[in-house]
């Protein structure tokens, strides 16, 4: 019941947003009372801090999934950008959230006793396949791994959020196959020579 309540907040909260969002629709597209959601969550804002916590945890579980530590660091680091910029470009529900959460200035993250600890491991990732690569001597050094995922983070999230005025402004379809696939190309392109020598 939980789960269920959750996605359908997920998509309640990314269409329109933390004021536009209602419980009673939330609660209709569930089966569920007001009631049980209340019970669950406490209230509106706990939904919603629920939903961005379940957001996170699950593009960080995805990344654990891809077992990047078997793999050479200049390969690693190129699958993980590849992977965040599907990811993102797969589930721009997450985009949208993160967008809206921004506007907040962060308000419900910061209330989260979970955000934290999940993106640091995003982190530690990065800085682990980072001190391979030093190790190894492919990687330029100097470099933080909080700016490198930033950079990854970047170019994954824009060709996401700017799709609707890069498509009205320049005629450019950001979400089209062949410009998705180019775009992503250059993303890891991208992040191999800030991080290579």
């Amino acid at each position: 019941m939980r789960r269920d309540i959750l996605a359908v907040a997920r998509t309640e909260f990314a269409e329109k947003g933390l004021s536009g969002a209602r419980v009673d629709e939330i609660a209709a597209k569930t089966s569920n009372s007001k009631r049980m959601i209340y019970y669950y969550f406490g209230d509106k804002e706990g939904l919603y801090r629920a939903v961005l916590e379940e957001a996170y945890a699950r593009i960080r579980t995805f990344e654990r999934s891809l077992d990047l530590g078997t793999l050479a660091p200049r390969e690693a680091i190129a699958r993980l950008t590849a992977f965040t910029f599907d990811y993102h470009a797969d589930n721009p529900d997450f985009v949208r959230l993160v967008m809206i959460e921004n506007i907040h200035h962060a308000r419900h993250l910061a209330t989260s006793s979970q955000i934290g600890s999940l993106n640091l491991s995003a982190i530690a990732m990065i800085g682990e396949i980072y001190e391979r690569g030093l190790a190894e001597g492919v990687f330029r050094e100097g470099l933080d791994p909080i700016d490198i995922h930033l950079t990854i983070s970047a170019l994954s999230f824009y060709n996401v959020s700017n799709r609707a005025s890069i498509r009205q402004v320049f005629g450019h379809d950001m979400a089209a196959p062949d410009a998705r696939a180019r775009r992503c190309a250059s993303a890891v392109d991208t992040l191999l020579r800030m991080v290579c020598r």
